[in-house]
């Protein structure tokens, strides 16, 4: 599957400094009361944090942005990142098996499953349905139900199993590698790699790798991808990486799609409670973190919420996104005046 891709916006390539640059709602086509009503909405407890950047700068901001708290399971897509450096380096062959690898676990991987490639993590499809640390079995299909590379099962064991292959394969954790290759580059205000931890468990021999990001570095990423990988002059992802990571390689709802650890979802989207009326993809954790990106506007959207126990679920950030992006639509900025 391997349609509906989006191009990117052809700008300025407006980055970030030190600071973050600021628009004045009304001169870039917003309208101020809308953000004003958007901004008492999301005072109901749930949410910590919110930003949109439009073009590069920002538009809106509403919480503390600056706020460090775990990104849960964004970390995948943050390590999308750090492959489509190392695999452009030639440092990570999408193609080697874990047989290639000599990666085992706990529990014996079978022939079968050591056939599984670094490209088959990416998308959520090792066919490997053994226990990981910081996960259930609730959904997982027995084992050896599914040969590699055929069947798509959102699995924190491939996940976790991506953070051992790059620390093998690299020398450096993901944290020391997130800290050097994108946030050093992208200028992040917050982020260290002493931000990140390992979790170990009896389930596996793999670590979960537990990152904690403010809004405002957040942000970055999804500007970084916006533009296609692009950071000012700099290419510090290849274009080609991000463009496949974000179209969807498997349909996992109607309209919904997975990439390599993103997430996309169609206009309107019926199996995809926060999509819009025009295509985007996403970075999502567990209550309520989300990088969301539309490519067709320009914008960048994040969402930060520090209380996960009562956070805000996928239904309630469609409510949120949807408040935004009304904010813009009864302007003349996009030609919907």
């Amino acid at each position: 599957m391997t349609g509906n891709q989006l191009s990117f916006p052809e700008n300025d390539r407006i980055v970030p400094g030190a600071e973050w640059d600021e628009l004045i709602p009304e001169d870039a086509g917003w309208s101020s009361s809308h953000l004003a009503s958007l901004a008492q909405d999301l005072a109901d407890g749930r949410s910590t944090s919110l930003m949109i950047i439009d073009a590069g700068r920002i538009v809106f901001q509403w919480g503390d942005v600056a706020c460090k708290s775990s990104v849960a399971s964004v970390r995948k897509s943050l390590i999308n990142i750090l492959y489509g450096i190392y695999i452009a380096e030639g440092r990570i062959n999408p193609n080697d098996t874990l047989a290639d690898l000599e990666i085992d676990d706990i529990t014996p991987l079978t022939e079968v499953e050591k056939g599984a490639t670094v490209m088959d993590l990416l998308k959520a499809k090792s066919g490997v349905y053994l226990p990981s640390v910081y996960d259930t079995d609730k959904g997982r299909p027995p084992r050896g139900s599914h040969k590699p590379g055929t069947h798509w099962f959102y699995n924190n064991w491939d996940f976790n199993v991506l953070g051992t292959i790059l620390e093998r394969q690299t020398g450096q954790t993901v944290f020391e590698a997130f800290a050097s290759r994108v946030a050093a580059p992208l200028s992040m205000q917050d982020f260290s790699k002493d931000d990140g931890h390992f979790q170990h468990g009896p389930e596996s021999r793999h670590p979960v790798y537990k990152i904690r990001m403010s809004t405002r570095d957040l942000a970055r990423v999804g500007l970084l991808y916006l533009q296609g990988g692009r950071w000012g002059e700099t290419q510090l992802v290849p274009e080609k990486w991000v463009q496949e990571s974000t179209q969807p390689h498997s349909e996992i709802g109607e309209g919904k799609g997975y990439g390599y650890l993103w997430v996309t979802a169609a206009a309107n989207a019926p199996g995809d409670s926060i999509s819009t009326d025009v295509p985007m993809f996403y970075a999502s954790g567990f209550g309520g973190q989300y990088i969301i990106v539309l490519p067709a506007l320009d914008l960048v959207v994040v969402h930060k919420s520090a209380r996960v126990d009562h956070g805000v679920n996928h239904a309630r950030m469609g409510e949120i996104i949807r408040k935004a992006l009304a904010a813009v639509r009864r302007s003349e900025h996009f030609g919907n005046g």
